[in-house]
């Protein structure tokens, strides 16, 4: 941490800067798109859904795709951009966003708004992500059975925004726990499916093993 310590006595002396979303970003609130639109090959597109079932803090790829004639009249997503879900049925999802890296336009469809920004992608995906993102949004959100915050309400969100030195280097900070987790997630599985490999293997009988297990007592109670 002292390497960002040092990034924001330099760049930042006075403290980092809190600006409304609205501020530093267009918000494009997207619309039609329902799931029964869907492709095998075409346009790559993200569902508002997918983004708190399906993606992490960013993605390259698509799983989705819609014609290019349905495209065209879709919010359209740059490299780079975020798309964040405006509704969901829980606080915990809503406003959940993905960052876009991937090398080619996408698009996206109602229930999601697309930030479009001169910011690191990742440090502003990672951020509303935080504790501090959460309580603002709450602010925010209205609904019982379908939690809704809305874009206009969204861009009144405020932020830190320090220097992109200083984003770049929280991200990379950030990237690297993110792979440590995947690595002890992955370890954790493989110890898992261990574990109940051998405990079906140990406590599963065929009629030969009770058999001879049955055999083997029998046996020793004579012996006795």
């Amino acid at each position: 941490m002292s390497r960002i310590d040092d990034l924001i006595a330099e760049y930042c002396p006075e403290g980092v800067e809190l600006k409304e979303i609205g501020e530093i970003a267009e918000l494009v609130r997207g619309n039609g798109m329902p799931k029964s639109d869907f492709v095998e090959t075409g346009v790559g597109c993200i569902h508002y859904g997918q983004i708190y079932t399906r993606y992490g803090i960013w993605a390259t790829d698509t799983i989705s795709f819609v014609p290019p004639k349905k495209a065209e009249i879709l919010a359209k997503v740059d490299p780079g951009d975020l798309i964040i879900t405006n509704t969901s049925e829980n606080l915990e999802d809503v406003c959940k966003s993905v960052a876009w890296l991937g090398n080619s336009q996408i698009v996206t469809g109602g229930h999601a708004t697309v930030i479009k920004h001169q910011q690191n992608p990742k440090y502003l995906s990672y951020y509303f992500r935080t504790p501090e993102f959460f309580a603002q949004k709450k602010k925010w959100a209205f609904g019982a059975k379908v939690v809704d915050v809305s874009a206009k309400s969204l861009a009144k969100i405020r932020i830190p925004v320090p220097p992109l030195e200083v984003q770049r280097e929280i991200v990379k900070v950030l990237d690297t726990f993110t792979e440590l987790e995947a690595e002890l997630e992955a370890e954790l599985e493989a110890r898992r499916r261990q574990y109940q490999y051998y405990r079906d293997a140990l406590l599963t009988f065929d009629e030969h093993t009770t058999a001879e297990s049955k055999q083997a007592s029998k046996q020793a109670s004579k012996q006795e």
